[in-house]
């Protein structure tokens, strides 16, 4: 097809100019031509790169478990070969730790494994994106060491929790488990759960620290209110477990899971769905939930509230003859959510294996056991071994093994942060950027004991953004409940989450053309922001 040349008007400081321009398209219309908009691309990418390369060094800290302990005993080696006390064979901790050193995919093939489990994507801590902060430059604090206070009393909550699995959220005042659980937790002197003048709460048990995670039910709406799903409505009553399924109590199940041998016992399922009633049921909705699940629900419920919930910002709530769809509207959030998701899991998986590898708290549960069956000595807290929570644990099951809630246990990837926080994080942070964080939630809700039914929640004005928060908490929390993570690992994976989506956010912040400010949200820790 010949060239043919046109006429151009472009406009440059208000002042209009004819161009003539050679085009094998006359049809093409638009403020640029084919080589500046080609050109501005570029720069608009090249902004974004050099911005994310002179982010300033984030430290890296650890906790020092790893060079403490010869035998290893702080650090994740579920998968691995171990001894009878469930302590990694050290010719295969090398293996691991050298083809993490090197990142040659032909030395993680030769890895010795214990069992038949094998490692969850190790490799994924090497991936680069193309949009937000790499991996490798963000940074968290150092997990809670081993023998610490702190790590004692995350891991007195942990038992706790596994304890009061089946109790309803809803008689967490006057259950005798949920009252001793928040007495004892109130006793440690490193408990970083939420308070209420110095002390924990049934109204604070196992609850998150950001704004609006204290306010109405444990539960988030977003988890219980119908989701709008196309041509059809999503009721999320759910598939759960039934009371004391808890499993690796025995301390040959634990081992032979802590070898890779794949779990002897299956979970038994309760015949009726159920709207998410307790513990069990939390953390079974956080076994089977694929990577953004609730944050896809929640920008699905949030969208049917309409434009009185968008944020103030969107530059489409005062335009007379457009609406935001590509770009402002349910195709660009949903497409940020699910980007933010993924890139947070980069960051988690750089921190898991090239930085922490912390272990997992059913390998502690194995620690405290052999310690206080006098079958080892290991350095554990004296907080902890004085826990009611300890004795609670040994009388009803007869180990002082964490019980677990999934028959396989943890995944097979080290514990600190989580990746579900991570996830929630940046999940969350998206949508707390397109979304109106102080709307009310209409029609708020509470489950029913039993978890068969929904009732009116009338006692306060839920927010959206408050309800994102406790969103992103159950997520985490739901894990622990489990007994797979800690609090730390959900309190850090949120931050870092949070961090991972606020950098795709800047960088995305240069690609519209809309007359727009740039987007404003209130952080995990209370504090506003806005980038621009």
């Amino acid at each position: 097809m010949k060239e043919k040349q046109f006429t151009r008007t472009k406009v440059n400081q208000g002042k209009k100019k004819n161009i003539h321009v050679k085009c094998k398209n006359p049809c093409e219309i638009g403020p640029l031509t084919v080589q500046e908009r080609r050109k501005k691309a570029y720069h608009v990418r090249q902004k974004a790169a050099y911005s994310q390369k002179n982010r300033p060094h984030a430290d890296h800290p650890c906790n020092g478990d790893e060079s403490l302990f010869s035998n290893k005993i702080g650090n994740y080696s579920k998968g691995l070969p171990h001894n009878h006390l469930g302590e990694v064979n050290l010719k295969a901790y090398k293996a691991l730790i050298h083809s993490l050193r090197t990142g040659k995919p032909g030395d993680f093939e030769s890895i010795p494994l214990g069992g038949v489990v094998k490692f969850s994507n190790p490799q994924a801590a090497y991936a680069f994106d193309l949009v937000g902060p790499d991996s490798h430059h963000l940074g968290i604090m150092a997990p809670p060491p081993f023998s610490s206070s702190w790590e004692a009393s995350e891991m007195a909550e942990l038992y706790w929790q596994a304890l009061t699995r089946d109790v309803p959220f809803t008689d967490y005042n006057t259950n005798p488990l949920t009252v001793m659980a928040a007495s004892d937790l109130s006793t440690f002197s490193k408990f970083k759960g939420p308070k209420v003048n110095q002390v924990v709460t049934t109204d604070t048990l196992f609850r998150g620290n950001t704004p609006g995670d204290l306010i109405g039910p444990y539960i988030s709406q977003f988890l219980w209110k119908d989701i709008p799903f196309g041509a059809t409505t999503i009721v999320q009553r759910y598939r759960t477990t039934v009371a004391n399924d808890d499993h690796m109590t025995s301390y040959e199940e634990w081992l032979n899971i802590q070898n890779g041998l794949p779990p002897a016992a299956k979970n038994t399922f309760d015949s009726t769905p159920r709207y998410i009633r307790n513990s069990r049921d939390l953390s079974g909705w956080v076994h089977k939930d694929f990577t953004y699940q609730g944050f896809l629900a929640a920008c699905l419920i949030l969208l049917s509230f309409g434009g009185a919930a968008l944020d103030r910002a969107n530059p489409y709530l005062l335009s007379r003859t457009q609406d935001g769809f590509i770009t402002f509207g349910a195709p660009h959030i949903l497409d940020l959510v699910a980007k933010a998701a993924r890139t947070a899991l980069e960051a988690a998986w750089f921190q898991k294996f090239l930085i922490h590898r912390r272990l997992r708290p059913e390998e502690f549960g194995g620690r405290v056991h052999n310690h206080l069956t006098g079958a080892a000595s290991y350095p554990i807290n004296t907080e902890l071994l004085s826990s009611q929570a300890i004795s609670q644990v040994v009388n009803k099951f007869g180990t002082y093994l964490l019980p677990m809630a999934y028959p396989e246990g943890c995944p097979t990837h080290p514990a600190y942060p989580a990746g579900h926080a991570c996830i929630a994080g940046a999940a969350a942070t998206v949508l707390k950027a397109f979304f109106n964080e102080s709307f009310v939630i209409p029609n708020p809700v509470i489950v029913s004991s039993d978890g068969l039914s929904l009732l009116p929640y009338p006692e306060s004005s839920l927010t959206i953004g408050g309800e994102l928060n406790k969103l992103a908490a159950n997520i985490a929390l739901g894990r622990n409940a489990a007994g797979v993570h800690w609090r730390s690992d959900g309190s850090e994976g949120l931050k870092l989450g949070e961090t991972v989506a606020i950098g795709i956010l800047k960088d995305y912040k240069a690609t519209f053309n809309e007359n727009f400010n740039g987007f404003s949200l209130t952080k995990f820790n209370g504090t506003t922001i806005k980038i621009k």
